[in-house]
């Protein structure tokens, strides 16, 4: 493959990575929002949709050899469904990126598909409605995230987007803490001996489209912001985050490409 371009304009599919294809699994209950966030991986990866081969557990099996071909897993959000919930699919998800690992198949999970690798990996988690976090938040770099390879190009501190109840309350044997707010820790871990990465904001999520999620699960979301004035100020508080918005691309650009 030839050499990515880092520098680029931070739009649209990325030549360096045409050759790569990416295995994204997904819990998804609506057609509209499976669709959504395919797009939204696709983006902030810069891929063409059909690099991505998709696999949807709220309607289907998990394929046979879902990881052959690909050079890089990636484990998406979930909508309504908890980390800690155990649907007849989830054993075969916690063995995929156990499996992925041992491989050595770069691995990155966003929101439910971090706490889902915490959960895979030894961690453990908790719903803590008290702590849900909606709409941009602050990031914070710990001393082992500004030396990762993945995060030390970002700043040490910077937004992201997010939309969650459940949180990682213990990380797994082997992973290094990245990052974290005032709100809580573990907003990022990294696995010591594999190339696996989840992030507990939303790394696929432009403002755009964290407009798009947080409309379409409104009422999931009703409890925390009942009122639709606090629902409309976090919406118009929402805003292009800059280096969360590179990190899917750079971890195919560090971990695929230049490997």
């Amino acid at each position: 493959m030839p050499a990515p371009d880092t520098d680029a304009p931070r739009n649209g599919p990325d030549d360096a990575l045409a050759e790569v294809r990416v295995a994204l699994v997904q819990a998804r209950d609506t057609a509209e929002m499976e669709a959504q966030e395919q797009t939204c991986f696709a983006e902030r990866c810069r891929l063409h949709p059909e690099q991505l081969r998709c696999a949807n557990l709220a309607r289907e099996p998990l394929p046979d050899a879902f990881l052959e071909g690909a050079d890089a897993l990636m484990i998406g959000g979930a909508g309504a469904y908890s980390a800690m919930d155990d649907p007849d699919w989830m054993p075969g998800l916690l063995a995929l990126m156990r499996e992925a690992a041992e491989r050595g198949l770069p691995t990155f999970g966003s929101c439910w598909g971090h706490q889902v690798l915490a959960r895979a990996f030894g961690g453990t988690l908790v719903h803590d409605s008290a702590r849900a976090e909606l709409g941009c938040c602050p990031i914070r770099l710990t001393e082992a995230g500004q030396r990762d390879p993945l995060f030390a190009d970002c700043p040490a501190r910077f937004e992201a987007n997010a939309g969650h109840h459940d949180r990682v309350t213990r990380l797994p044997p082997g992973a290094v803490e990245l990052a974290f707010n005032d709100s809580q820790r573990f907003q990022a871990f990294r696995m010591e001996d594999a190339p696996v990465y989840g992030t507990q904001f939303h790394s696929e999520l432009s403002a755009e489209r964290e407009r798009e999620r947080l409309i379409a699960y409104r009422d999931h979301y009703r409890a925390d912001l009942p009122d639709p004035e606090d629902f409309q100020a976090v919406l118009a508080g929402l805003v292009d985050t800059g280096a969360a918005d590179a990190l899917l691309h750079q971890f195919l650009c560090r971990f695929v490409v230049a490997a």
